[in-house]
């Protein structure tokens, strides 16, 4: 299948990255680092492009503007090597984030990133095993009650407060037992909310 990755993109060492302005996806999409990404996009996308996806995300949350990439340190960091062309592992997961929606190429020969990624289509979903497909229902058919969301809140402020990294809150709360949908949604809340503060 041909990306629209343009070569310039593919052969240059450093690309600017953009933020994908998108109010829909930025209200109610998923963070690239939660466990809904990791439970139900991992199989699709792909565990080099999720994780690159991941990278991405977290520059432009340090860099709200965007941010210039360099494909060869971030290829590295992440076990690859780059090099120019579209047909290194590196650039086959960028290639991947734009085939499935998550970047598209921008007109300076950059790329616009989400950073939030959207609920898995149910084209996608369908092809992934039966048992992440029933915890896809699950996950949909979750009712969060306020208690349980105060609850979850009140542990996860605690965690930061304590100084843990607010990668590791969501996976702290699901092993203290909150359901998946509560920790997800209180992550990405408290994420906001510092976002807003900086």
């Amino acid at each position: 299948m041909s990306v629209p990755i343009t070569d310039d993109v593919a052969s240059r060492q450093t690309v600017p990255i953009r933020p994908w302005i998108d109010p829909v996806v930025d209200e109610c999409g998923h963070d690239p680092r939660s466990r809904y990404v990791e439970t139900f996009w991992l199989g699709v996308l792909g565990p080099t492009a999720t994780w690159l996806l991941r990278r991405l995300a977290a520059g432009l949350e340090r860099r709200p503007d965007g941010y210039e990439l360099d494909l060869v340190v971030t290829a590295r960091a992440m076990g690859l090597r780059f090099t120019p062309g579209r047909a290194t592992p590196f650039s086959k997961a960028l290639q991947r984030c734009v085939m499935f929606g998550l970047a598209h190429p921008i007109p300076e020969s950059g790329l616009a990133v989400r950073r939030r990624v959207p609920a898995i289509a149910q084209r996608h979903l369908r092809r992934l095993p039966d048992s992440v497909q029933h915890e896809h229902a699950r996950w949909e058919r979750t009712t969060i009650s306020l208690d349980d969301l105060t609850r979850a809140h009140q542990l996860a402020m605690a965690m930061v407060d304590v100084g843990d990294d607010m990668a590791d809150v969501e996976h702290q709360l699901l092993a203290l037992g909150v359901a998946g949908a509560v920790a997800a949604e209180v992550t990405d809340n408290i994420t906001r909310l510092a976002a807003q503060r900086s």
